[in-house]
């Protein structure tokens, strides 16, 4: 894990860990909404990529949230060339999130980030 400004690199992928960080995205950036993420998008003046995620005690408890957060870190991960350069993207889970499987999540999440663009 490396440090990059006020986020850290991990498994490839810049993650964002600031709370206003996470503040600006949500009041400033746009969104789009599935029926188990929501993804919100916001330029970060940089060529950089980077990603938050969200997972509230409502999915489940510490070892689901974990869970759900490391598929989607795995799914940023694999697919960060569908991703576009120069924004933020944070990545909140619904509790339908605990229904779906790998693949399911993984084309969700990136029809909501076609539709942002």
């Amino acid at each position: 894990m490396r440090e990059i400004g006020y986020s850290f690199l991990i498994m490839g992928i810049t993650i964002i860990k600031k709370n206003r960080d996470f503040r600006k995205v949500f009041s400033h950036g746009k969104s789009k909404a599935g029926k188990s993420l929501v993804v919100y998008r916001l330029s970060n003046g940089s060529d950089k990529r980077r990603f938050g995620f969200s997972v509230s005690k409502k999915i489940g408890n510490a070892v689901v949230r974990n869970r759900v957060r490391r598929i989607l870190k795995e799914i940023c991960r694999l697919n960060e060339d569908q991703f576009e350069a120069g924004y933020d993207y944070v990545i909140v889970a619904r509790p339908a999130v605990t229904k779906s499987n790998y693949h399911s999540l993984g084309q969700s999440l990136l029809s909501l980030v076609r539709e942002l663009e």
